[in-house]
């Protein structure tokens, strides 16, 4: 096994470990840090010219965009539920339009939302 691969197979047993030890309050700020962590790749992809990846990179963005509105609680959340939610809906088309139109004041756009979500969500007391 070669470094890199000794690293990345690492890096996923240190995560699955955090994962499974994380309160839930914890898991959604790790899927906004994968979403940040996502957006920021795709960025680079972007103005490297690898649109492969950065569609890749994007539709896990998505994907994890999806997770965050699973996870709302509309019992409990009310409004704020709805309005995460509407939000959300919004990023996830946002990020479709920015893959296909290969528009980064999109993804930045998307970028500056998802940390404004996070931000407010790590000022919430566990």
């Amino acid at each position: 096994m070669n470094a890199v691969a000794a690293l990345k197979q690492y890096q996923t047993v240190g995560l699955g470990a955090q994962v499974a030890e994380a309160s839930p309050h914890r898991l959604i700020q790790m899927l906004m840090e994968g979403g940040l962590s996502k957006l920021a790749k795709a960025r680079g992809a972007m103005e490297r010219g690898q649109i492969g990846l950065k569609g890749e990179l994007i539709g896990h963005a998505i994907s994890i965009i999806g997770g965050l509105r699973e996870a709302l609680d509309f019992q409990r959340g009310g409004d704020v539920a709805v309005s995460l939610d509407q939000l959300y809906d919004y990023m996830a088309s946002r990020l479709l339009e920015a893959n296909l139109k290969d528009n980064m004041q999109i993804l930045d756009e998307v970028t500056a939302l998802l940390r404004n979500v996070k931000s407010g969500w790590d000022g919430i007391a566990q």
